[in-house]
């Protein structure tokens, strides 16, 4: 559904959680103490017995796959880099292991106020158990083994629904898009690009995933999560406008293509002293058809979707478009393209296709020196792979 059709109507935004939920934060020059209060979060050992998710068996091995394999786990050793002093360095924040605007999402423990943790909890695990699926603080995880606690029930006694593709984008895209301007300008931190299909395909399965298309639905939902949060770091003033507006205006146009809606002409170009109220508006109608996608998904619709953004060369021959925001389109679009075509193929894509996939994720890899024409030409070809 595209921003403006009328099955959209006004609701109040949720509020995305970040890191481990609500738990109060620690400065980093605060030093543990003793607490009589019950820890909230426990950290991987509580999940990693046998008889849990530490064992043998088609379950009960899935620490061993998160612990062996994912990085999440190595999230933390970033942080004692010597490129992460150097960004530190440049910002001016001291200790990168030590610091909040750091740890937050590299090691999400350490921002949690010692009173909450477990003594076993370790800083060096990284982005843990808690981080995607819950602290301990609700009742869930002291019945979420037993046999007859269904997935609905571990929900409903405060468990995150990360099968909700929903929540699960909610859950991952703080920490997989929102960058403090700073961090970048000055840190020269690498700039994150939020895709939660092909970032989710990328971690080693220690979880099954169920129903048809997961892999289209989780890509759009993910789309307008990524133009959600944009539009509310763009209304926030919390961005770069010269990087961000194009990037903006980029997942706004796929959106849209993607959807077999009308593209907005001139985008924010044309919005003269309006844009704040423009990228208000559009934090609300993104949400709207994240949450409409993980409710009502047709997977039948997956092959017409990419045919539709395949067919897109003539909006790279439109040399009214800066060559900016044509290069922030072609970079989502590759991607788009990628996961849609896997979705549709899975591992039969014809070799056609996948070379021409090839070729428009090179002429897409440079931004400066991005080529609409020989984009648009590539682009053409490559719809013509696709039966």
């Amino acid at each position: 559904m595209i921003p403006g059709h009328p099955d959209f109507s006004p609701l109040r935004l949720k509020v995305t959680c970040v890191a481990l939920l609500v738990v109060p934060v620690l400065s980093a020059q605060e030093s543990p103490v003793k607490s009589t209060v019950s820890p909230v979060v426990l950290g991987t050992a509580s999940c990693a017995s046998s008889g849990c998710h530490g064992g043998a068996g088609e379950k009960n091995n899935q620490f061993h796959l998160w612990n062996l394999n994912d990085v999440h786990t190595r999230s933390y050793a970033t942080l004692t880099t010597a490129r992460s002093a150097r960004m530190a360095e440049a910002l001016g924040i001291g200790d990168p292991t030590r610091s909040a605007r750091c740890t937050t999402c590299h090691a999400p423990a350490l921002t949690v106020d010692p009173k909450w943790l477990a003594p076993e909890v370790k800083p060096t695990e990284g982005v843990a158990c808690s981080s995607c699926h819950g602290t301990g603080q609700e009742a869930w995880l002291r019945s979420h083994t037993r046999p007859d606690f269904s997935h609905a029930d571990r929900v409903a006694a405060g468990m995150r629904d990360v099968k909700n593709l929903y929540v699960r984008a909610n859950t991952c895209v703080a920490c997989h898009q929102n960058l403090d301007p700073e961090i970048t300008a000055k840190g020269h931190h690498p700039e994150l690009i939020f895709e939660l299909d092909g970032q989710t395909s990328a971690q080693p399965r220690h979880w099954t995933e169920q129903g048809e298309g997961r892999g289209a639905q989780g890509w759009q939902i993910g789309q307008a999560v990524a133009l959600r949060e944009l539009s509310g770091a763009l209304a926030r003033k919390q961005a770069e406008p010269v990087r961000d507006i194009p990037r903006w205006e980029a997942l706004l146009w796929l959106l849209q293509r993607a959807e077999n809606g009308p593209v907005a002409e001139g985008s924010l170009r044309k919005v003269s002293g309006k844009e704040v109220q423009a990228f208000g508006q559009m934090l609300t109608l993104a949400d709207q058809l994240a949450q409409k996608l993980a409710a009502d998904f047709d997977p039948a619709t997956v092959p017409e979707t990419l045919k539709r953004l395949a067919a897109t060369s003539g909006d790279f021959a439109d040399k009214s478009v800066p060559q900016n925001v044509q290069a922030r389109r072609a970079e989502r679009l590759v991607l788009a393209l990628d996961r849609l075509l896997k979705a549709r193929d899975g591992d039969n894509i014809a070799p056609a296709a996948s070379a021409g996939l090839d070729k428009l994720f090179v002429l897409a890899q440079s931004l400066p020196g991005f080529d609409p024409e020989a984009f648009s030409l590539e682009l053409k070809a490559f719809a013509a792979t696709l039966k």
